[in-house]
């Protein structure tokens, strides 16, 4: 019998790594793009023997999660590092690589047994390290899949991080240029919201930033800002 397979994921890395990846794994292969299609009716038809969730920014249904083997993705070495916004959280701290972990979902937010967990590297843009992480998922797939790895409970002290507002990217007024280069480059992907200054009418939004010996370049895009 062919098993079936499930993607969940809007971001455009993991879009591409699903259509550059799946074709090379054995079953078929169906992706959601939308939580209103991720609907238990959906899954049942589909029946699939793993429902993984690369970057999904939705709470899944608790029917959903209980009734499916569901795996997600979270860019750190849990329990360290459970919640939101974990690329940036990393960087602000310091971090330059982590752990991938593949983690079995529950009720609790990051908090369910682990499947696997590969290195990752923190260097570059926030693009740059998402598609990085993007291949690295199907990786770790691909050994969920053959393998039938079995999760095991999470070790070690839980350290929980906040998501991240909007209002947080503003770009910070004084330290060195290193912490600056960084808090400019940990924004710098699609969806997210760019390092910003806000000058009078104007916002100003920093991207693409080069580290130099004395400060940092970036690209500056200047808007109008929207009025409230």
């Amino acid at each position: 019998m062919t098993l079936s397979y499930v993607v969940c994921t809007v971001k455009p890395w993991n879009l591409a790594a699903f259509a550059r990846r799946s074709p090379s794994l054995p079953g078929h292969w169906h992706l959601v793009e939308s939580p209103d299609n991720l609907t238990l009716d959906r899954l049942d038809q589909l029946s699939p023997r793993f429902v993984f969730f690369p970057h999904w920014s939705w709470r899944v249904p608790a029917e959903i999660v209980t009734r499916f083997e569901c795996v997600c993705f979270h860019m750190t070495d849990v329990p360290y590092g459970r919640g939101g916004s974990p690329l940036q959280n990393l960087i602000i701290r310091g971090h330059t690589s982590t752990m991938l972990s593949a983690l079995r979902m529950v009720e609790q937010l990051d908090a369910g047994p682990v499947y696997l967990k590969r290195p990752l590297s923190l260097n570059g843009r926030a693009e740059d390290i998402f598609v990085r992480a993007a291949d690295i998922i199907y990786d770790l797939i691909r050994e969920i899949m053959f393998n039938e790895a079995a999760p095991t409970a999470q070790q070690g002290e839980i350290v929980n991080f906040p998501r991240r507002t909007p209002e947080q990217s503003t770009l910070p007024r004084d330290g060195s240029p290193a912490p600056l280069y960084d808090f400019i480059r940990m924004l710098d992907a699609p969806t997210y919201p760019k390092a910003f200054l806000e000058w009078g009418e104007w916002r100003l939004e920093f991207d693409q930033a080069r580290a130099g010996a004395d400060g940092v370049e970036a690209r500056v895009i200047i808007r109008k800002k929207e009025r409230s």
